[in-house]
């Protein structure tokens, strides 16, 4: 096997998995464009120095960029997913600020594009998340009706987790316990939608 074609093929899959650019890519490591387009085409090979640092921006052990030999099980690799809270005023979502923690997750069944966690608080989405529970949430700005989805509160930089549901102008936030009532996204109530909702795990 072509070792600098498998780890090649292997950094362009998380690099997509990140929705990063090769120029993206390349400025966190500190090369340029070329280089990494040649790293994935496998017609460059990465030094050791490069390696370790390739994993580190893409959040994986260095093992995951060569082969498994013959009759070894491989163990399955996974990557820090950022756990956000309190969304911080004029921030990038994913600013350090509004960062609480990470989460070790397998990469297995990982959507591509940005991720990141939100914790559920309260219980306005029961019984379908439960309080404390950890939602997975891709990152884009539109969802369809009827999907959950976390979104920017901007009067309290609070993040929420409702279904979307759009009414002519207005967009309803509903909560699937009945007990509580929809937020009415305004003019003067502004949201944004954060990303939405694909996975959700739960400790027992």
């Amino acid at each position: 096997m072509d070792l600098a074609k498998y780890a090649g093929a292997v950094i362009k899959n998380l690099r997509e998995e990140n929705g990063w650019t090769q120029t993206d890519l390349a400025k966190k490591v500190g090369v340029g464009k070329t280089t990494i387009a040649n790293y994935e085409s496998g017609t460059r090979s990465p030094n050791q120095d490069m390696l370790f640092k390739l994993a580190d921006v893409l959040q994986v052990s260095v093992n995951r960029l060569f082969p498994v030999p013959d009759g070894v099980i491989p163990v399955t690799s996974s990557r820090k997913i950022p756990v956000l809270g309190e969304i911080a005023c004029g921030e990038p979502i994913l600013a350090d600020e509004n960062i609480e923690e990470y989460v070790e997750t397998p990469v297995n069944g990982l959507p591509t594009g940005t991720i990141f966690y939100l914790k559920a608080k309260g219980d306005s989405m029961k019984p379908t998340i439960p309080n404390g529970s950890l939602v997975l949430i891709r990152q884009q700005p539109v969802v369809e009706d009827g999907e959950i989805a976390a979104v920017l509160l901007e009067d309290s930089n609070e993040a929420t987790l409702k279904r979307v549901k759009h009414a002519s102008n207005t967009i309803l936030l509903m909560p699937d316990n009945r007990d509580y009532d929809p937020i009415v996204v305004t003019e003067t109530s502004k949201a944004r939608i954060l990303g939405k909702a694909v996975k959700m795990t739960v400790d027992f």
